[in-house]
């Protein structure tokens, strides 16, 4: 099946990158190729590493950037960077770049359970080698964590409402499709609220999605691994889509910024910690006028770079 794949952020994370044509780079998040291909056409010389969990995007990319002899595909979580870094003999890179959320094909190919447009089983895990699926934390969880992480990962201010009646719901039959949890869903938020703003099932399906991935537990100590795997003046850029990714980001950032973490009550510093990011953006970079016009999936992404020092 072909699907549309529209990088965002593009030309801004790759200039961000600031690419040498020896350079080695990491794309944690190879996904649809994008971003890999721009860095494919300037390091010539070097190396690109891309990174993915799903076995789709990996064969995808391999039929896609076949022709670049430097590519490396690898089938992994970036989680697991230094691992990865290390069976490739490699001890240090030139720039790493995270474009974090779900992929374009993902939500594209309705059989893979991301989207609330299309009635399919639910399943939403981007390693499909994974046992655990929404379907398992749909009719799973108990409600008060069905609540908490409709909260916490969707910001959804209907989320004990949309647990609750979850819970009811499965009492009487299995939930087993997209379809049903969007039907679910419209009957727990009122009607007068699902008429105004985005789609009604949008904040649970993301929420539902972090959960089944873990996207969200991994994040910092994976942030810290790829900066300490960077060369001096060695580039990362993160594209994050929503406030719960940008927090880790920015506060991740924050902290790798710093020379000093202890607490402002100590008198002196004990905690040896010493700066090891730069940050470029002091502020996060967001897509353009002419970017949202052209690629609706490029709303609420925020990207953030840093150098090592």
């Amino acid at each position: 099946m072909d699907y549309i794949h529209k990088s965002v952020l593009l030309d801004e994370s790759i200039e961000g990158l600031n690419i040498r044509e020896d350079g080695i780079y990491v794309d944690c998040t190879l996904g649809g190729g994008g971003h890999t291909e721009e860095i494919l056409k300037r390091a010539t010389k070097g190396k690109v590493i891309g990174i993915d969990q799903d076995d789709y995007a990996i064969e995808r990319a391999k039929e896609k950037l076949g022709s670049f002899k430097n590519f490396i595909p690898v089938n992994n979580n970036f989680s697991n960077i230094d691992e990865i870094l290390d069976e490739l003999n490699i001890d240090k890179v030139d720039g790493i770049m995270f474009d974090l959320g779900v992929s374009s094909f993902q939500l594209d190919i309705p059989e893979r359970g991301f989207s609330y447009n299309h009635d399919m089983p639910l399943d939403m895990r981007m390693d499909k080698s994974q046992t655990t699926t929404a379907r398992h934390i749909v009719n799973g969880y108990e409600e008060n964590e069905l609540s908490r992480i409709l909260w916490d990962y969707g910001e959804e201010k209907w989320a004990a409402r949309i647990a609750k009646f979850i819970v009811q719901e499965r009492e009487h039959e299995f939930i087993e499709t997209t379809g049903q949890l969007v039907s679910i869903i419209k009957k727990a938020i009122p009607k007068q609220v699902r008429q105004e703003g985005s789609h009604p099932a949008k904040k649970t399906f993301q929420a539902i999605r972090i959960e089944v991935n873990r996207e969200l537990e991994i994040l910092e100590n994976t942030i810290k691994s790829a900066v300490e795997r960077l060369n001096e003046k060695g580039r990362i850029c993160v594209i994050t889509f929503h406030s719960l990714e940008d927090r880790i980001i920015k506060n991740t950032f924050a902290e790798l910024n710093k020379d000093c973490i202890c607490p402002p009550e100590f008198p002196k510093c004990i905690c040896d910690h010493r700066r090891k990011l730069k940050l470029i953006t002091k502020k996060p970079i967001i897509p353009s006028e002419d970017e949202l016009t052209k690629n609706r999936r490029a709303h609420s992404a925020k990207l953030r770079i840093g150098e090592r020092v």
